[in-house]
Formats: C-alpha cells, sequence, structure tokens
C-alpha cells in the first residue's frame, strides 16, 4: 500500500542517517476503501492527493510540537511540512480516527520511500504562522483555519529518495 507520511526535516535527517523512521504513533496516510467512498467522484490521482494534503497538515501538527512558538530565524529546525511517501505492507486502515488514516505496524524502512514532498522557503512564513494557531483551528476557530489554510496552499516540492540527502545538506 502506498502510504503518505508526515515529516519533519529532522525525522527525514533521521531516516537518511539510520535508513529507517518510526512514524509518531505509527499513523500515516492512504488511499482507503472509506476515503474513496467518501468521494463520488475521483481517480486515484486525486484521491492520492487528498491523502497527501491530510498528511501535510499532520505535518504541521508535528512542527508545533518541535516549534511551539513557530521558531525563529535562528531555529535549527525549519518551519517547512515534509511528507514521505512510501510503499509498505504492514498498514492497517483506521476509518475510526479519519477516512485517510492507516496505522503502521512498525517503522518505515528507506528502500521503501519513493519520494519526499517538502515545502520551498518561501512556505516557511505561512507555516510559521500555521505551527502558531494549529490547536485553534482543530478546535473550530475560523480565523485560525484560515491561517492554516494558507500554509496549506503552498505546493510541495517533490523530491526523489536519493535527493533527500542533498536536500538537507543545502538547507
Amino acid at each position: 500500500m502506498r502510504v503518505y507520511l508526515p515529516a519533519t526535516l529532522p525525522m527525514v535527517a533521521a531516516l537518511v542517517a539510520d535508513a529507517e523512521l518510526s512514524v509518531v504513533n505509527g499513523t500515516a496516510f492512504a488511499v482507503t476503501p472509506t476515503l474513496r467512498e467518501a468521494y463520488a467522484a475521483g481517480d486515484e490521482d486525486e484521491l492520492a492527493e487528498v491523502a497527501l494534503r491530510e498528511a501535510a497538515l499532520a505535518s504541521i501538527r508535528l512542527l508545533a510540537a518541535e516549534l511551539p512558538d513557530g521558531g525563529d530565524a535562528d531555529s535549527p529546525v525549519r518551519p517547512r511540512r515534509v511528507v514521505l511517501v512510501a510503499d509498505v505492507d504492514n498498514a492497517t486502515a483506521r476509518p475510526d480516527l479519519d477516512d485517510a488514516v492507516v496505522r503502521l505496524a512498525g517503522p518505515v524502512t528507506l528502500d521503501r520511500v519513493a519520494a519526499g514532498f517538502v515545502d520551498n522557503a518561501a512556505a516557511e512564513p505561512a507555516v510559521r504562522a500555521a505551527i502558531r494557531v494549529i490547536d485553534e483551528a482543530d478546535l473550530g476557530d475560523e480565523d485560525a483555519e484560515l491561517v492554516v489554510g494558507d500554509a496549506l496552499d503552498h505546493d510541495l516540492a517533490w523530491y526523489a529518495t536519493q535527493e533527500l540527502p542533498f536536500l538537507l545538506e543545502f538547507l
């Protein structure tokens, strides 16, 4: 099953260094049967975009744990969303949590990662702002939801797996 793993740049660094990544709470996103049922129309690519977007939103939550104040220019953690795409055999759909949520039984190895999606530098201000209000957005604050939406509006850049070490080096 193809899964979308929410991550941060430090998590990518750990993946590159250790050749495996333990996903936070084993939570990933995928095109599940429940996600297919939730959309009356949409091909596999469109549904994959939905799963990718959910993982990008979860990446903001991970960044909020690493940078509770949104970080500043001197922070060693760049406020950039990361989504890793992997092909795994150990994913179980969790429709009780959300339509696209799956749980992984264990770590994901580097050889299972097909690509990575990462924010460009231009997204950093919007992601910083989203980090600061993600909890309020989750609780239904409309203004906070708009701020998070602004961050989600930034397109993620695609990187091949073999490019990830170079990406880390140049940041």
